[in-house]
Order: C-alpha cells, then sequence, then structure tokens
C-alpha cells in the first residue's frame, strides 16, 4: 500500500445518520498498512472519536473536509452531501451512496458539482467484483429492519420518533408479539442480501415469509402478492422493469395487503418497482397512509434504515469496505469499474437528447 493513500472520513450532515463506512477496529488495520486516516468530529456516530484516534487516525473538526482535506485525498462517508444554493464545486474524489446515475432527483446537480470541481464520485453501490457483485453492501441490515418495523407497526406496537438500537433489543420486540400472529408476510428479492436480512426478521418475529425472487417476478402474480397482509421489497434494479404495484392495484376490491415495507425506495427513479408513493418515510413520521377507510394500506420507505442498528450495519459493513480501501492505490478492477460509472453517469448528462 502506498503510504500517499489518504482517507479522509467525513461527519454525516444528515442527522439520522448514526453509522460509519469505517470502524475503529478496521481503521487501525488500514493504518498499520500505512495508509492515512483523518476523521472527523461527529457527535452523532456510533462509535467515539476517540477510539479513532487510538487506532492511529488523525481528526479533524465537523464538516472540515472541503476547507482542510487535501486535494488527493479520498473522501469517505455514507449518505448525502451538504447541497442547495450556493453548494461548492467538488474537487475531492468522493466515495460514498451518490444516488445519481438513475435520474434521481437532484443527480443532475451533484454530478454538475463535480464536473466544476474536477473531482469524482465513486459510488458505493457500484463497487462491483468482476460478476457484477456488490463487494459491499449494508443490504442485510436494511432488510433486518424493514421487516422488523413492518412487524412492529402491524401489531401495533411501533414507537415514535425511531430510536436507534441493538439487534438483541430489536429481537426482543419481535419475540415478544409473536404469539398468536397469523399475518401473512411476502418478501420480494428474498435470495439477496436484503431479502435475507429481511426473511430473518419474520422468522425472529415468529412468521414464516413466502419467498419471491427473479423466477416470481418474472412471472409475477400481482393476485397473490395482494393476498399478502404484509409486503417487504428488497429488490433493487438498474433498468426499468414492469413495476409491482400500480395505485390501480391499491384499489382492487380483492386487497387484502395492508402494509407496504419498500426496503429500496428508489421513488424519484425510473428503475422504481413501486410507483405507488412519491416520497419517503421518516424517523419521525416512519409510516405514510397510502389508503384510509376499511381497507386501510400503510407504506415504510426510509431511505436509512440500518442506521438504526447503527453498530451492526457499521461493522459488517466495515469489514467488508476496508480490504477494498486497502487497494485503492492500486486503482484496481473494483474501483476502475467505479470511475467508469460515474464517468458514463458524466457523459450522459451532457449529451444532449436524440431529437
Amino acid at each position: 500500500m502506498s503510504d500517499s493513500t489518504h482517507l479522509w472520513m467525513r461527519h454525516e450532515a444528515r442527522l439520522t445518520e448514526r453509522r460509519a463506512p469505517l470502524t475503529p477496529q478496521d481503521a487501525a488495520r488500514l493504518v498499520a498498512a500505512g495508509v492515512r486516516v483523518t476523521v472527523e468530529e461527529s457527535a452523532q456516530r456510533a462509535f467515539p472519536l476517540a477510539d479513532y484516534a487510538a487506532a492511529g487516525c488523525a481528526t479533524a473538526p465537523t464538516g472540515s473536509w472541503h476547507e482542510q482535506a487535501p486535494d488527493d485525498a479520498y473522501v469517505l462517508g455514507l449518505k448525502e452531501l451538504p447541497a442547495g444554493p450556493g453548494a461548492p464545486a467538488l474537487r475531492h474524489r468522493h466515495i460514498y451512496f451518490g444516488h445519481a446515475y438513475k435520474g434521481q432527483a437532484g443527480a443532475r446537480e451533484l454530478l454538475a458539482r463535480f464536473t466544476a470541481g474536477g473531482g469524482a464520485l465513486l459510488d458505493m453501490e457500484y463497487l462491483t467484483d468482476d460478476s457484477g457483485r456488490r463487494v459491499a453492501a449494508f443490504g442485510y441490515w436494511a432488510g433486518y429492519v424493514g421487516a422488523a418495523l413492518a412487524v412492529l407497526h402491524h401489531r401495533r406496537a411501533l414507537t415514535t420518533p425511531l430510536r436507534p438500537t441493538d439487534r438483541p433489543a430489536l429481537d426482543a420486540l419481535l419475540a415478544a408479539g409473536a404469539a398468536g400472529d397469523t399475518a401473512t408476510a411476502l418478501v420480494i428479492g428474498a435470495l439477496g442480501r436484503c431479502g435475507r436480512g429481511a426473511c430473518d426478521a419474520l422468522v425472529q418475529a415468529g412468521l414464516e415469509p413466502t419467498r419471491w425472487d427473479l423466477p416470481e417476478t418474472r412471472a409475477l402474480d400481482r393476485a397473490a402478492l395482494l393476498g399478502h397482509d404484509l409486503l417487504v421489497n428488497t429488490v433493487l434494479t438498474t433498468a426499468p422493469v414492469p413495476p409491482f404495484l400500480t395505485k390501480a392495484d391499491l384499489d382492487e376490491p380483492v386487497r387484502r395487503l395492508r402494509l407496504l415495507s419498500d426496503v429500496t425506495c428508489d421513488v424519484t427513479s425510473d428503475c422504481n418497482v413501486l410507483p405507488v408513493y412519491d416520497e419517503t418515510t421518516t424517523w419521525d413520521a416512519p409510516v405514510h397512509t397510502l389508503r384510509d377507510g376499511e381497507r386501510p394500506l400503510d407504506l415504510i420507505a426510509i431511505d436509512n434504515l440500518p442506521s438504526l442498528l447503527p453498530v451492526e450495519a457499521s461493522t459488517a459493513f466495515s469489514a467488508e469496505l476496508a480490504p477494498q480501501l486497502l487497494r485503492l492505490a492500486e486503482w484496481d478492477g473494483v474501483w476502475a469499474r467505479a470511475l467508469d460509472c460515474y464517468r458514463t453517469a458524466v457523459e450522459a448528462q451532457e449529451t444532449p437528447p436524440a431529437v
């Protein structure tokens, strides 16, 4: 590892983001391998700054990356950067979930900031191996929490605003209400990381889910889908596909479905497989009513679910990401592919549409 590689882990601007892409334990391994690691102070992060300092990391004030990080540093984060009028151009190489390659709201503006500053987005969603599989993902814990919240709301045991917790405490809540619960649950995308997490949470809650994956979604039985009480969607697509549900389906007289938990939250993208809502829900208001009356239908669509189990989720993610960070200086396949994805997205934005 080249000693010139410098990672700068920033504070997360989102107030409900408690995770870290790199834990103190994995940061210590990077430092031992010759990587320079700087960690910004963050009162909300699940891991104390002192633990990073003890691991050999340098420390910096909250939000100081734009002014203080060297031009050649990689700025490491998770969720969105501060935006809005007057947001500065981006000169660094940023590693985080940018959500800017599928036409999401704000994508054009974000990519324009990178091109204006000469930086680059190495989007974590597009860090993939030779087979196209993501090398680091929060999917399992996103699915676990998404399904757990669905069960708790169904049982009228969901308290708001949501607060971070740990798995033993969450599992205790799920098990406590299992007796006598006869709800039927469907997980779409059940064989992926996210789907496996959702299925495990449902089993912990005493519910054996129906498990759908590619074969079932290719020949979708919409009546069977509507015949379940709970639906947990964990499917992430990179190209538009026929929707699993439409607004017309919500008004079908045969609908038994009462709760939709959309873990994927591709709400502003053409790749959205559930175009029945147009805004995500929040920790303060995690449930939105799509239909009321005699046959209500509620929605949970929180786009940082794993942050509700911040230590477990961060530990698993960091263990997968850290080996890739060790290879940053080599610019091997994972990082080269990520940069290609960024360049392709920028070129698509700059290319005028065909007349």
